[in-house]
């Protein structure tokens, strides 16, 4: 970064780390303590669809390596589409797997990145629950390198409760890194395994 950058505003975007996500177990034990949520097993990641035959190879490479994987639990990794266009990577574990989830999830983004498909990578999330029924996500966001949590309303409204994700925010600061811009807490409606 220049000097011209400096005196213009202009920052740096901050590089994404994926060893970030493995703090996901520790902060679910905190989340546990705190706040009564546990790993549900589902895990996701969200990148743009790119055509071509080489995004196709990447996708089915990714997919056959977690497959392959014979201590997995439950269904296998599957593909989806969001109505937003986007694709979804999901893996399932069993909820005390979580260490194994986000394997899966490191494996799916560094494979993305390695091949050249990093910049299509968006985000990444594990899900909770809570004995309320309540569901939460810690949603990883590849460009910023950060964690911020989103906790949907039950029922069919797209409702976020607010109150909880500004909770956890503070809950988890000490175990992830949050995002502070609360403007790039996208919402995740529909997102697979949530």
């Amino acid at each position: 970064m220049g000097l011209l950058d400096i005196l213009l505003g202009r920052t740096k975007p901050v590089a994404p780390d994926l060893d970030q996500l493995f703090g996901l177990p520790s902060a679910a034990i905190t989340l546990q303590a705190s706040a009564g949520f546990t790993p549900t097993g589902a895990g996701a990641v969200c990148f743009a669809t790119v055509e071509g035959a080489a995004f196709e190879q990447t996708h089915r490479e990714v997919q056959a390596l977690l497959d392959a994987d014979t201590d997995r639990t439950g269904p296998p990794v599957a593909f989806s589409q969001d109505d937003y266009g986007y694709s979804w990577l999901v893996s399932h574990r069993a909820p005390d797997e979580l260490p194994e989830l986000v394997t899966d999830l490191h494996a799916v983004n560094t494979s993305m990145e390695v091949n050249g498909f990093g910049p299509q990578l968006l985000c990444s999330l594990a899900a909770f629950t809570d004995d309320r029924d309540r569901r939460l996500a810690l949603v990883y966001l590849y460009k910023r390198g950060a964690f911020y949590p989103f906790a949907p309303l039950p029922g069919g409204a797209k409702r976020r409760d607010n109150a909880l994700e500004l909770q956890l925010k503070a809950t988890l600061a000490n175990d992830l890194r949050i995002e502070q811009d609360l403007s790039r807490w996208f919402p995740v409606w529909g997102a697979p395994g949530l």
